[in-house]
């Protein structure tokens, strides 16, 4: 339970705050120059780590330790911490979920921009009990802005807070942005994708995606069927492209695909990916396991997670049943 040090809206701050101080970390490093932010530097249980991630990774305990109050003990779950870290004494109130940067291998490359995620939920919580979440935009050298959406469980779409930073100011001048998900009611003229960054699994997410086209579309697959594929490799950017109006299906069943196989999960999506989920949800957009229950998973930095994502609800009536008779296909043994 909040308590009255605890206002939502104190919390929703803080997370920005942890974000900007990511964002201007990740800046400065930049401007520097010189510095190695492409080779792997090392892995933990969660991921590999490439120089990018280290300078990201390196401010975020040292800004809870400044920033979180003492009275609020917090235990912060990184994929850069070998495990979790509790900052305060006691026994503590939250736990707080951070992605320092998701998306890193296509920002290293300046290929395209990354996320920084966090999420909190009292401690102990799952996903599901969220109460707070903020995503920022860590831009490509070409870029000149950096967006930010945050919320706090309950305030629907219009309380979800937007902004975009210019980040060519010292001060990151800010502009309000609201968040439009597609009202699109069929997939066709749009993106629709399931990831498949990788070798391993990609031929069978293909067919578990070819599949879902023929339950909705006929089979053979119409060959002039207009809906187009998008590889975001970073599951915050792609919730971005669902937030936006960009995307109007998106999923990853790369868990699954890689089960089926027999081969280890690794190199997928884990609950920091996926933990700004809460924004998506208050947004109106329906974000559901490959079995259509709620999307639940332990605030931790292994467990493997398979999602998919709907740009609004009456667009999800329509094609949530396809890809579940294609999961039920390709995947008999995962539900």
């Amino acid at each position: 339970m909040m308590t009255a040090m605890s206002d939502p809206e104190v919390l929703r701050h803080r997370l920005c705050g942890l974000q900007e101080h990511v964002l201007r970390a990740l800046l400065e490093s930049r401007a520097e120059g010189g510095r190695e932010l492409t080779g792997v530097v090392g892995r933990t249980v969660a991921d590999v780590s490439y120089g990018l991630d280290r300078v990201a990774d390196a401010v975020v305990l040292p800004w809870f330790e400044r920033e979180w109050p003492g009275t609020e003990p917090v235990l912060v779950v990184s994929e850069g911490l070998d495990e979790p870290v509790l900052v305060g004494a006691g026994e503590p109130q939250w736990t707080c979920i951070v992605d320092t940067v998701d998306g890193t291998r296509g920002l290293m490359f300046d290929k395209r921009a990354a996320w920084s995620l966090a999420a909190l939920a009292p401690a102990g919580g799952t996903l599901a009990g969220v109460a707070v979440a903020a995503m920022t935009e860590l831009p490509t050298t070409k870029q000149w802005a950096s967006d930010r959406y945050s919320v706090v469980r309950g305030a629907g779409r219009r309380g979800i807070v937007g902004e975009r930073f210019d980040v060519r100011a010292p001060e990151l001048r800010r502009r309000p942005l609201v968040p439009v998900p597609s009202t699109a009611t069929d997939l066709r003229h749009g993106f629709a994708s399931f990831a498949r960054f990788l070798p391993q699994g990609k031929a069978l997410v293909a067919r578990f995606e070819e599949r879902v086209w023929e339950e909705l579309y006929g089979a053979p697959v119409p060959p002039d069927l207009p809906i187009f594929d998008d590889q975001y490799l970073a599951t915050g950017g792609q919730f971005h492209e669902l937030l936006t109006g960009r995307d109007r299906l998106l999923g990853d069943v790369r868990p699954l695909a890689l089960a089926a196989l027999g081969f280890a999960p690794d190199f997928v999506c884990h609950p920091y990916d996926c933990c700004t989920a809460l924004i998506l949800e208050e947004a109106g957009c329906v974000l559901v396991t490959p079995w259509g229950d709620p999307l639940d998973v332990p605030l931790d930095t292994t467990t493997p997670v398979s999602w998919i994502g709907v740009a609004n609800r009456e667009l999800a009536e329509s094609v949530l049943p396809a890809v579940y008779a294609a999961v039920a296909e390709c995947f008999p043994s995962s539900g």
